[in-house]
């Protein structure tokens, strides 16, 4: 099919597999193209160690022309398991997608459609997480449009307004800057819900001392950009001005120990050594970033407990953060790419502290 589809089957080779069948639809998409949401019904890839992979997919679907893989229709009223199973080699073990649904593995094992069956989606996650030439452009791409977002975000800002006025603004903007939508529904805070890392727009006014965070990403060309800034308004208080510039140094300190070789855990451990020892410990109470590409979140994350080393190609946030329930919260977050001798940051909007009057 294509090189990416070259990568995943390596991979299963690897892992002593010889097939496996694909059900998430972004990952489908990530090697044929073809992106269907199929809800309740069935939509799956067979990949298969001869080249000959097959694509199920329900009448009610629609693809390009010219698709050249292998494709087996059925109605509602089909039993599209046995379709499935007329194409698993039942000599072989079946890697699975870590996505089915019961209700559709469970008939291929209770009629032994393969010698055993294996959570192989590690094949595929691993995979996805080093980005090709053509992901990287596509992620730099959408990373510029989110940081002239967030400039014309901040001009919104002004005496009197909510969070949800603002947040109902984004979306044409982002349009208008050439994004197909969001990535995720943004996150404007002001003030002590700032503290909560996923609050969501209401109706809270701003006023003068509050921060005013947003969270916020697009999807530009099928991308996802994610990224965080914290302002103030008006004025800035001793102890927003103190959080601001822990979360700052704890930012730039962890990206700048990023390069191939190192292990993501500790990339966490550096950003969260600084807020710790300054006595904001309980404060940082997420991971230090996560894995993004075609989805907001990919598998893979940038925590203490993530041993794995960084490689050219990764994509991943880096987004300290400090939040002191009822009082205020600081968030600063970043894209970044490891390159093959460091790292590329994503997103290029200042990080300075500033004031909007």
């Amino acid at each position: 099919m294509n090189t990416r589809t070259e990568r995943i089957m390596k991979a299963l080779e690897e892992r002593g597999l010889s097939q496996m069948l694909v059900v998430d639809p972004m990952s489908i998409y990530y090697m044929t193209g073809i992106y269907i949401e199929p809800y309740e019904r069935f939509f799956g890839l067979l990949l298969r160690k001869n080249g000959e992979h097959v694509l199920f997919l329900n009448n009610l679907f629609t693809i390009p022309d010219g698709v050249e893989l292998k494709q087996v229709w059925y109605s509602d009223t089909d039993p599209v398991m046995d379709y499935v199973m007329e194409y698993i080699d039942k000599g072989s073990k079946l890697g699975v997608d870590k996505d089915i649904k019961a209700r559709f593995l469970l008939p291929l094992m209770e009629n032994q459609a393969a010698t055993g069956f294996e959570n192989s989606s590690l094949a595929v996650d691993l995979t996805r997480g080093i980005k090709d030439e053509e992901e990287k452009d596509k992620m730099r791409a959408a990373s510029k449009v989110n940081d002239q977002a967030i400039a014309r975000f901040r001009e919104l800002v002004k005496e009197g307004i909510t969070e949800k006025e603002i947040a109902d603004q984004t979306l044409e903007i982002y349009k208008e800057l050439g994004a197909e939508g969001f990535s995720f529904d943004p996150i404007v805070s002001f003030g002590a819900n700032a503290a909560d890392p996923h609050h969501m727009p209401d109706d809270t006014v701003l006023k003068a001392g509050d921060v005013i965070l947003f969270d916020v990403g697009c999807i530009k060309d099928g991308y996802c950009s994610d990224m965080t800034r914290t302002f103030c308004y008006k004025e800035v208080t001793a102890k927003n001005k103190e959080i601001y510039n822990l979360v700052l140094n704890a930012n730039r300190s962890a990206i700048a120990k990023i390069k191939p070789g190192v292990p993501l855990c500790e990339l966490d451990k550096t950003a969260r050594d600084i807020i710790t020892e300054a006595g904001y410990g309980e404060g940082f109470n997420h991971r230090l970033g996560h894995f993004i590409g075609l989805s907001e979140h990919e598998f893979g994350d940038v925590s203490l407990t993530n041993e794995t080393k960084a490689e050219p190609g990764m994509i991943f946030s880096i987004e300290p953060g400090i939040y002191l329930p009822g009082d205020t919260g600081v968030r600063i977050e970043d894209l970044v790419l490891v390159t093959e001798d460091g790292v590329e940051v994503l997103n290029s909007y200042t990080k300075e502290l500033q004031v909007i009057e």
